[in-house]
């Protein structure tokens, strides 16, 4: 995984949709069953904005921005349904959020706006990462076994995840939608 450096005292964070359990003890479950390395560090989740790091005195003013963004968006379903890879550009297998996209992708743009401003390395595709950083052979056995993996849920808001020292990824703040 590519984050960015942190010097000083700079905090690393992301924001994304938590993957709501059961289903995402299933789907931790199953990146751990394939050798991911990071199964046990990263919740399962779709990215809205990725590794990300700032002054902690900036930290006021990004909480600001998320939740005006929140403010401006309404709860939807998102519903995500087989399997996808990012193959052969980069050694990814994800589940596919099939409904959704647009709110995904407009929620990403918004956040990704004033404080939060940053260049992409790759377009911005929502999904749900299930197996990275493995041999072949595990991708290929994440792609067949979780291609009928099927649900649906409502998004009420999304989660500023914090990155500990520890390297797990956390719930630091729930910001919900206001409608």
């Amino acid at each position: 995984m590519n984050l960015p450096e942190r010097t000083g005292s700079q905090v690393r964070f992301g924001i994304a949709l938590a993957v709501p359990d059961p289903y995402a003890a299933a789907l931790q479950a199953a990146r751990a069953g394939f050798g991911d390395p990071l199964a046990e560090s990263i919740p399962p989740h779709v990215t809205l904005v990725g590794p990300t790091v700032a002054e902690p005195a900036e930290m006021a003013e990004l909480y600001a921005h998320v939740s005006e963004v929140a403010r401006r968006h309404r709860s939807f379903e998102l519903h995500l349904r087989g399997t996808g890879t990012f193959r052969p550009i980069s050694d990814v297998v994800f589940i596919q959020v099939v409904r959704g996209i647009a709110e995904c992708e407009q929620l990403e743009r918004d956040l990704r706006s004033g404080p939060l401003e940053q260049p992409l390395r790759f377009n911005y595709h929502p999904h749900v990462t299930v197996a990275h950083e493995v041999p072949d052979d595990a991708l290929d056995r994440a792609f067949s076994e979780l291609a009928d993996f099927e649900v649906t849920y409502p998004v009420t808001g999304f989660e500023v995840f914090g990155h500990g020292d520890d390297g797990v990824w956390r719930v630091e703040h729930q910001v919900p939608f206001d409608i």
